[in-house]
């Protein structure tokens, strides 16, 4: 008798290997595959094979990486899910959420935190034919209400995603794989300490404006003197970041495009941060941190911390919704002893 096939889309790093933890709980008892996240509609398809969809985790930098990754840890890998019939998508992402994946059993998992929303997004959510991705931003992803059952990483989340238009019955706190063991970093071989680190965001590169210069002198009167340690955005022009740093702060502060920033989060005094879920680091491990988010609602929607178990959680869900005799999140959870709570005042 075949196995019953599990199709992962991953996108980002983190994203990846978040996937990759999950599945790692579920490959022995059914075939798990692993897509890049993939467009859709033929103008979609088009819009990618065409380049202008290098800065999203369709493609370029993005793509390049999970492809490497996933190769080097020899995932099957089944781009756009073609190969085969699939009994469960595990989704990174709703902002697109294919037609062939509507047609099975989807769970879809928070990977960070999400863009705050804009004037965009409002028109997307009342013009509701328009696709979520025209915010330009993740303020959207996990509100498409299209996946059967969503897994997020607090009850601050949970309310957040209800609120935005996820219906709440299909909403279940998980912890997000990874960040829910954040202490664990503080026991590290990153070799600076007492230092101010500077979190940047790819906002340029996702289509946004941002005036870098003006960040990088208010990230120097923060510092006030104290060394600084910038850590690259991924999807960032790091020789553009480098340069502009250097001409604004000057040649002392060093520079990681890559590295363990989780690491360099336990060793700074203090963290500033634009747009990332890297914020929540310094939170949960008691930093005087600063955000272009509210510090109050980020302490509320903080990711629960259960010893590293998200992972083996979000999967258990996973096999469980898979003997599950309907396609129906809201009936599943409830035939597990989950219920809906009054979410919104």
């Amino acid at each position: 008798m075949s196995r019953k096939k599990i199709l992962f889309v991953v996108g980002s790093p983190n994203q990846t290997t978040q996937m990759h933890q999950i599945a790692s709980h579920l490959q022995e008892e059914f075939e798990c595959w692993f897509t890049q996240f993939f467009p859709d509609s033929p103008l979609e398809k088009w819009a990618l094979k065409a380049g202008l969809l290098e800065n999203t985790i369709m493609g370029g930098k993005f793509k390049a990486y999970a492809d490497r990754y996933l190769s080097e840890h020899r995932l099957q890998m089944d781009y756009m899910g073609q190969r085969n019939h699939y009994d469960l998508a595990v989704l990174c992402s709703d902002l697109l959420v294919p037609r062939r994946l509507r047609a099975i059993k989807t769970v879809w998992v928070q990977e960070g935190m999400t863009d705050p929303a804009n004037f965009l997004t409002h028109v997307v959510q009342k013009v509701r034919v328009l696709p979520r991705y025209l915010t330009f931003n993740t303020s959207l992803n996990g509100a498409s209400n299209l996946c059967d059952i969503y897994c997020v990483a607090s009850e601050g989340y949970k309310e957040h995603f209800a609120r935005m238009g996820t219906e709440p019955a299909k909403i279940v706190v998980t912890g997000m794989p990874n960040y829910d063991d954040l202490h664990r970093h503080l026991d590290n071989d990153f070799p600076h300490r007492g230092y101010v680190l500077v979190v940047t965001s790819d906002i340029r590169e996702t289509f946004r404006y941002e005036n870098r210069p003006a960040f990088l002198r208010k990230c120097a009167r923060i510092a006030a003197g104290r060394p600084m340690i910038f850590k690259l955005h991924p999807n960032e022009n790091a020789e553009r970041a480098v340069r502009e740093i250097r001409e604004v702060i000057g040649p002392e502060p060093l520079i990681f495009a890559e590295g363990d920033a989780y690491a360099m989060i336990a060793n700074c005094d203090e963290l500033i941060c634009q747009y990332s879920t890297l914020v929540y680091v310094g939170i949960v491990l008691g930093k005087k941190v600063h955000s272009y988010f509210d510090l109050e609602q980020l302490r509320r929607l903080a990711p629960w911390q259960n010893g590293g178990t998200s992972a083996r959680r979000i999967a258990d869900f996973c096999r469980q919704y898979l003997a599950f005799p309907e396609k129906n999140g809201p009936a599943f959870l409830r035939s597990i002893g989950i219920t809906e709570t009054a979410l919104l005042a």
